[in-house]
């Protein structure tokens, strides 16, 4: 557990805050109470005021993996600490300690930076650092559990800091403790193992093609390569409004996927647990007709039939209607469900 000697600047709080422009979605919400969340420091007490008025509340980072309703009622923990260090070092791996608040690309760019290799799959991933260990997010062929020692964070139910290790964390496939245990735990610190034995990962089809020619990519070459296939098939958030993947790729047992695969010799899939096949969703739903195609101010892009996009005045209602007509449509055609990726506030 933390402890902190002095008393800490108390968080800002803002009333009826506009976040449009603090979710990748673009969607038009507004905050009823907003606290900005600076240190670690200041969450106990924002923690009390909030238990004490029995308001709802929530934490709020890069935005890029939730869906906004219009208005967020009780308090809004905006996430904005970014401590960044280099904690220890031995011959087998760096310790880097890194704040809740840290964008996830920057971070990945400064590993780089510092010789520091491993990350670089991950390039391009919105959001922040404190949000990566609750998705447990992934990209070509790695996930962040693997190069995680620990987190820490602010456990509300408990009302004390604690510390969780990797293994205590519970990672799986786009899920982890602190996604199975919602409205407990804030995120202030994840402290990554960063190994110093490196080798290219680059087994992935789009990075495959890519490295043809080149068995042997630098780590930095990597990265320059997930962020160009990432920008060919999503859209920059700044652009048309995007949560990026908007869908898990579903995994279904052997037998389902061999009764697929019969179906559809052009089925898109990737090993997974014994006995299980993760299936492409992309693929699914392109198979349905969906890509590019608009229903009224929200769609589908056009290079990447897993991206959801708002073109403009979108609602979060506008956004989970066409997700549900996506989830039957692939339901009835593959016998196959689609969960939604973005937290759903």
């Amino acid at each position: 557990m933390n402890s902190t000697t002095n008393a800490p600047v108390p968080a800002k709080l803002i009333p009826n805050l506009g976040l449009k422009g603090r979710n990748t979605l673009g969607l038009d919400a507004m905050a009823d109470l907003a606290y900005e969340i600076n240190s670690p420091a200041q969450i106990p007490a924002v923690i009390s005021q909030i238990t004490e008025k029995n308001l709802p509340w929530r934490v709020l980072g890069g935005g890029s993996n939730v869906i906004l309703p219009t208005t967020l009622p009780g308090a809004t923990l905006l996430m904005n600490i970014t401590d960044q260090v280099i904690e220890s070092a031995d011959p087998d791996a760096t310790l880097i300690s890194v704040g809740g608040g840290v964008g996830w690309h920057e971070f990945v760019i400064w590993t780089l930076e510092h010789d520091l290799p491993g990350l670089e799959n991950l390039a391009l991933i919105p959001g922040t650092v404190g949000a990566a260990p609750i998705q447990n997010i992934g990209a070509y062929g790695v996930e962040i559990a693997e190069y995680i020692d620990h987190v820490e964070a602010f456990d509300a139910k408990a009302h004390a800091f604690v510390t969780l290790s990797k293994d205590e964390c519970k990672f799986a496939y786009r899920d982890s403790y602190f996604k199975q245990n919602p409205q407990r735990f804030i995120v202030t610190k994840v402290v990554f193992r960063i190994p110093k034995a490196w080798e290219a990962r680059v087994h992935y089809a789009d990075l495959a093609k890519q490295f043809a020619n080149n068995p042997y990519p630098s780590a930095e070459e990597i990265f320059l390569a997930v962020c160009k296939v990432r920008t060919h098939k999503l859209p920059d958030p700044k652009r048309i409004g995007n949560a990026g993947s908007f869908f898990q790729n579903p995994v279904i047992p052997n037998e389902q996927f061999e009764t697929l695969l019969k179906k559809y010799p052009a089925l898109v899939s990737y090993p997974d647990a014994p006995g299980k096949r993760k299936v492409a969703a992309g693929w699914l739903i392109d198979q349905c007709g969906f890509k590019g195609q608009r229903m009224g101010n929200v769609g589908v892009y056009e290079n990447q039939a897993l991206v959801l996009v708002n073109h403009g005045g979108g609602t979060a209602k506008d956004i989970l209607g066409l997700a549900k007509c996506i989830q039957d449509k692939v339901r009835e055609k593959f016998g196959v469900g689609l969960d939604i990726e973005p937290n759903i506030l």
